[in-house]
């Protein structure tokens, strides 16, 4: 057994009113399993009513990122063979884990350094104070594996400003700093270098109950990104109420001859639309709808799982994609049915109403 493999993946440490948690699997960019999810949550628990923690953070090991999402590669075997107990318990305490972060009475701060997508998201993008360096590169990428985003990402993705949630959820799209502020994922900016300096000031605070008021002393004011200075197209496709007419009003952006700046085009968006799962698609829009409706961050996940659950038991998307991005790697998804054109038009209905436990809470 190597180091890495017996080190704890999550390491809680208490100091001067601080309790710092640490993702510890940096090999794997601190990609959560069902193991981090209990420890942490313990952990939280714990300190709900322990006097000598007043302000929690969160931190990833390692110098990639804070964390990649949700480790769902030990899941594809599971749910291929049927078991569907296994996946569940991920889920369920994936999303209690998410609904713990956002509601909880103690200031959560998240230091998002690096890679932060999905499973990642649903710790950094729900607590009360969230950092962003020049390294961090935030997503919510459910798309690439035929799913739909969760963690409560639908919650953050249906109250950004505009249409990109609708943008973000459906090409995968990576947020830079400037993006993950604007589109209310992050609230403050901090150069990696400073990030020392803001763990020893949360530690020897002279006031505990401000941590936010702390992290503005660090903060600096960036200029608008990429995604926030295409916001007049993007709102524009991404305002249709589906997949295919998003792809129309694209095609016509692109034929229209208007310049377009950087990566951030209406050809890559629509590039990246017609790789993805027309399944994940499909179901992706209309939860970043439904979510913007929704009252509360529980409400988001309630859905969500219920989403998941759909996923798992009666699509093969899910599967199909985690086994080619993750497993085997080929990047080569054979999707069901591989055209926007092909999905049923009763599919929505199916997926939302589909007949499952959603008592997560």
């Amino acid at each position: 057994m190597t180091p890495s493999e017996s080190a704890p993946r999550v390491v809680a440490r208490k100091e001067g009113g601080l309790g710092t948690i640490t993702l510890n699997r940096p090999e794997a960019i601190n990609a959560l399993d069902v193991g981090m999810i209990r420890s942490i949550r313990g952990v939280l628990d714990a300190w709900l009513t322990d006097p000598d923690v007043s302000v929690v953070l969160f931190v990833g090991a390692g110098e990639r990122g804070f964390c990649a999402g949700g480790d769902v590669r030990h899941l594809h075997a599971a749910i291929r063979e049927g078991d569907f107990d296994t996946p569940d318990e991920f889920f369920r305490g994936e999303y209690t884990l998410n609904a713990c972060v956002g509601e909880y009475p103690k200031p959560i701060v998240v230091l998002a350094d690096g890679v932060t997508m999905g499973g990642g998201i649903g710790i950094a993008g729900h607590a009360a104070v969230r950092v962003v360096t020049e390294r961090s590169q935030l997503a919510m990428p459910e798309t690439r594996i035929g799913f739909t985003p969760d963690a409560g990402g639908s919650w953050l993705l249906g109250r950004a400003p505009g249409r990109l949630g609708e943008y973000l959820a459906l090409t995968s799209a990576v947020m830079g700093p400037a993006d993950a502020i604007y589109t209310g994922f992050a609230d403050h900016f901090v150069p990696s270098d400073r990030l020392p300096s803001v763990r020893e000031a949360l530690t020897t605070r002279a006031d505990p109950g401000t941590p936010a008021e702390l992290i503005l002393l660090f903060d600096e004011t960036l200029d608008a990104g990429p995604i926030e200075r295409a916001q007049p197209w993007i709102d524009e496709a991404f305002a249709a109420d589906t997949v295919a007419e998003i792809q129309d009003r694209l095609r016509a952006l692109i034929d229209s001859g208007d310049h377009f700046e950087g990566d951030v085009t209406p050809a890559a968006a629509l590039a990246a639309l017609e790789e993805r799962s027309p399944t994940a698609l499909t179901i992706t829009l209309a939860a970043v709808q439904s979510a913007r409706w929704l009252r509360n961050l529980r409400e988001a996940l309630s859905q969500e799982y219920g989403l998941v659950t759909w996923f798992m038991r009666t699509q093969s998307d899910m599967v199909e994609g985690i086994r080619a991005q993750l497993v085997d790697k080929d990047r080569s998804p054979r999707w069901s049915p591989p055209a926007l054109a092909d999905v049923d038009p009763e599919l929505v209905g199916d997926a939302f109403t589909f007949e499952v436990d959603r008592g997560l809470f």
